[in-house]
């Protein structure tokens, strides 16, 4: 099908790659001039502006918006329902708070465009292993937008979570369980790093692969981080948040959940800011290696 989109970072340039290799018709926008160059080598449409790639879809415009959540994604979908016209589809597969998903969802209503959250996990591995949806929108409006789910998505990868806002809901507490995997895996390698004993950590890695109870595709990531680095050598131990921990945290005191595990996750990657940790080193390889994250150096 015929689809726009807008921001060819490391997650939206791969999705585009996708839906060309499965034969999809895309225009793709990036403020970035040489980004759109690149990918329109690649068989996609280049736009200069986003009124160009409104122009270059035919009705019902469906346009995927896959840039920086708050501001970035604020003015992307504003100028948008400016250029749109009733019956299209806007969908935010970036990493919006849910509540700016229910709120931007009514300012398209009211312009007759239909509104989709597209929760999206996967990283810089998508464009090979595909990439995990929780998409949150209209019936109709997913409906019409499943051939496009289902191509980025691996088999049994993509669902409907319900009504806008869920999609992008879900998709928080994923990131805040994600905080909790991996507070766990670096400060497990950190105690094994301080202990009396000589271990071998690269080889414990690989070893916990086989078998093991906590064997996931993030101790895969840590092995694969350790092959490259096996000292973790001028990686600083600082790690960013990009929010979703935060309003997990939030959500869960609202309703009254407790959630400690996450919250001390977050707090960690706070004080990592300030204070030095191995553990904060194995998280930061971490991100490295699964999303492409800077990795501030020593």
């Amino acid at each position: 099908m015929q689809i726009g989109m807008v921001g060819l970072g490391r997650m939206g340039g791969n999705m585009v790659e996708r839906m060309i290799e499965d034969k999809h018709d895309v225009a793709v926008y990036d403020r970035d001039s040489k980004a759109v160059e690149r990918i329109g080598a690649l068989g996609a449409r280049p736009c200069l502006t986003l009124g160009a790639l409104v122009d270059a879809l035919s009705a019902p415009r469906v346009v995927w918006v896959m840039v920086p959540s708050g501001d970035p994604t604020e003015t992307t979908i504003t100028t948008l329902l400016d250029l749109l016209s009733p019956g299209d589809i806007i969908i935010d597969g970036g990493n919006s708070n849910f509540r700016d998903s229910m709120r931007r969802a009514e300012l398209s209503k009211a312009r007759g465009v239909s509104f989709c959250d597209a929760g999206t996990s996967g990283g810089i591995w998508g464009l090979k292993n595909g990439y995990c949806l929780m998409v949150g929108g209209p019936d109709d409006a997913v409906h019409y937008v499943e051939p496009i789910f289902k191509t980025l998505a691996p088999p049994d990868g993509y669902l409907h979570t319900g009504p806008v806002g869920s999609g992008h809901f879900v998709k928080m507490v994923h990131n805040g369980i994600e905080y909790g995997l991996l507070a766990a895996y670096g400060e497990g390698f950190e105690v094994m790093q301080e202990s009396q004993f000589d271990l071998n950590l690269p080889a414990i890695s690989e070893l916990w692969k086989h078998g093991s109870v906590v064997r996931s595709w993030l101790l895969e990531l840590l092995s694969d981080a350790y092959g490259k680095n096996p000292d973790l050598k001028n990686i600083r131990g600082f790690v960013e948040d990009s929010g979703e921990g935060r309003w997990t945290v939030a959500e869960a005191i609202n309703e009254n959940v407790p959630a400690p595990v996450i919250t001390m996750a977050l707090l960690s990657r706070i004080q990592s800011r300030q204070d030095e940790s191995y553990s904060a080193k194995v998280i930061a390889a971490l991100r490295n290696e699964f999303g492409g994250h800077a990795i501030k150096p020593e």
